[in-house]
């Protein structure tokens, strides 16, 4: 069994993820459900075989060193993510596929405020979601079109990097995490000497990198990052939790005045068992939600993203339930997934 095999069978089946570890067959997981493949049980030595013919020496050591790896991997025109870790003292590994070409954001089911949002010249848009939602599709999307609209200076700060970007009308630079740059916020402390006009964060994990980030966005740069969080307002209060009491009402104050959008998204199973649907959140910064920001109700921002749709905004449980109206989810997907299940219950 080789590893280039298992990615071409991953390509054929459209698989999302696939995963190598002890005593189980290879598992993909194609439309979030879990398949194996074949019956024969992976050894230990074959998960570590198959994991290692995909790293360089210096990678290998690195894993060795911090008993994680995060990196990508290209074969024949195709690129995984790919995650080495260890589980019961042996290696265990977790590849996601990356689509070959950055979707369009008609093919992603996004709405069309998205193409909005990236006319931008300054600001935060955060995209959210948990793992495995789409999030960083949905950011390079927003990239391309940046990308194919107008002439500027994109500098994209990843872990590791996915999607590869093209010069088009703008000049994109790519850095990763471990390659080009020590760390997010490493990466961030230098980038506003770089002359940036858009700055992409991967992923804002800690409060320097939070800090740099929304002083880039409050100083003329666009910068789009994400949040593994479910909705916009718990976006909101994440951010803000980072940060010790004493800074937090200047923080409030900070988000307020650069936060544009927030962009939640989940990927649901279909009603049809082909594939997965997207429910995607919106709320936009217009004056109403900057004064809750400030004023730390946070709650108030679910009735206000409920009453905005003037503004271009969608909550959640709104989504869901005309995904459900429409057939494309089961009632039970709604229900579970609802901010207000009750209310959701009673719409349904």
């Amino acid at each position: 069994m080789e590893i280039i095999s298992l990615l071409k069978q991953m390509e054929k089946m459209e698989a999302s993820d696939l995963h190598l570890i002890i005593d189980s067959p290879p598992v993909y997981r194609v439309s979030q459900e879990m398949a194996p493949f074949g019956n024969q049980l992976l050894s230990a030595a074959e998960v570590a075989n198959l994991s290692f013919s995909m790293v360089n020496e210096k990678q290998r050591k690195a894993f060795e060193e911090e008993k994680e790896l995060d990196f990508a991997y290209e074969v024949e025109n195709s690129r995984f993510r790919v995650n080495l870790h260890y589980e019961r003292g042996n290696v265990g590994c977790a590849i996601r596929r990356i689509p070959k070409h950055v979707p369009a954001r008609d093919q992603l089911h996004l709405p069309p405020v998205i193409d909005k949002f990236c006319e931008e010249r300054k600001g935060l848009i955060l995209v959210t979601g948990p793992t495995g939602s789409g999030k960083s599709t949905t950011q390079a999307c927003m990239i391309d079109k940046i990308n194919t609209s107008r002439a500027c200076h994109i500098i994209t700060i990843e872990d590791p990097i996915e999607y590869i970007h093209r010069h088009k009308k703008a000049i994109i630079e790519q850095r990763e995490v471990g390659i080009d740059t020590f760390s997010f916020s490493s990466a961030l402390k230098r980038v506003l000497r770089q002359d940036p006009d858009v700055i992409l964060v991967g992923e804002m994990r800690d409060l320097e990198t939070v800090q740099i980030a929304l002083t880039a966005a409050e100083t003329g740069h666009l910068v789009i990052s994400t949040l593994h969080t479910p909705d916009a307002p718990q976006s909101i209060d994440r951010i803000i939790d980072v940060f010790p009491p004493h800074q937090q009402a200047q923080i409030r104050l900070q988000l307020s005045l650069a936060l544009r959008a927030v962009v939640a998204q989940q990927l649901i199973p279909a009603k049809s068992g082909k594939g997965v649907v997207p429910a995607i959140e919106i709320m936009v910064a217009n004056a109403a939600v900057r004064n809750i920001i400030r004023k730390s109700t946070t709650q108030e921002l679910y009735s206000m993203i409920e009453i905005g749709k003037e503004h271009g905004m969608q909550s959640m449980d709104s989504v869901l339930l005309d995904l459900f109206k429409n057939g494309l989810i089961e009632k039970d997907e709604a229900l579970n997934r609802a901010f207000n299940a009750e209310q959701m219950q009673r719409r349904l």
